[in-house]
């Protein structure tokens, strides 16, 4: 990696490596050496040789390190980027707030905390995809990152070389159900789904799963000195299924390539 940043004597660089698992987080709960030498050995190796070399980094992070306690609770206070990490209920979540602390000391580093990410393509990977998979979903709000407006935001950033530490997402919390309702109302009419506990969700689950709301004022403060636009979660999602629903009909995928339930063992059903 050295050589290369020495071959190449890049002014930027951009972290987007992160080692979630497959089919999720919880594949991190029995490959913890590889979610450590990935997510946090790997990562702060990279911000490391930039910020020696005086390199901007900008890295891709997770906001998924928080949970609602008694001093944030749903609907109350945000998590704002002074806070320290306090979600441990899975592996991948640990090594991230591990990292999430250790960026701090960089000053060179320009560190984004993404939650839930959402594209406008129905990506496998997109959140608005993997819920609408599912046979129930529990129902809490939560900050949300829609890509379409926070990567130019981003690269913009990374230009105007600015650092530290970002609550990357989107304005205001929202809801699985409210996601849900978007994209019935914009991509498929006929879709349907039920709600579960957070305590039946984790029956099924090998580890937890980080619920929280971020404060957004530093990146909206950010966005405007920019001239980037930052619209809120529901106005971004709306614009987002849309544009999915659109994707889809113009590519001839529409609705053959809408997001199918999964089976037993998260396997598409037949």
């Amino acid at each position: 990696m050295e050589e290369e940043l020495d071959r190449i004597k890049p002014t930027h660089v951009i972290v987007a490596a992160g080692l979630t698992g497959r089919p999720n987080v919880d594949w991190c709960e029995t490959h913890k050496q590889d979610t450590i030498r990935v997510n946090v050995i790997g990562t702060l190796n990279i911000a490391d040789t930039c910020t020696k070399r005086g390199i901007h980094c900008m890295i891709y992070a997770t906001g998924c390190i928080f949970e609602y306690d008694e001093a944030h609770k749903i609907g109350g206070v945000p998590f704002t980027e002074e806070d320290e990490p306090n979600f441990k209920a899975s592996f991948y979540s640990l090594s991230k707030g591990m990292l999430d602390t250790l960026l701090k000391s960089y000053p060179h580093v320009l560190t984004l905390r993404i939650r839930m990410p959402i594209s406008d393509d129905l990506s496998g990977r997109s959140f608005v995809t993997k819920i609408a998979q599912y046979h129930k979903v529990v129902d809490i709000p939560n900050s949300m990152s829609v890509l379409a407006d926070l990567l130019p935001l981003s690269l913009a950033m990374s230009a105007a070389k600015m650092t530290g530490t970002y609550n990357f997402c989107n304005p205001k919390p929202i809801s699985h159900n409210q996601v849900l309702a978007s994209y019935k109302k914009h991509v498929d009419p006929h879709f349907e789904w039920n709600n579960f506990s957070v305590e039946e969700q984790a029956k099924l689950l090998a580890a937890g799963r980080s619920n929280n709301t971020l404060d957004t004022q530093k990146l909206e403060k950010a966005a405007k000195e920019l001239g980037m636009p930052l619209p809120d979660v529901f106005t971004a999602l709306d614009k987002a299924m849309a544009c999915a629903r659109h994707n889809l009909e113009s590519s001839g995928q529409y609705p053959a390539g809408l997001p199918k339930k999964l089976g037993p063992g998260n396997k598409p059903v037949q």
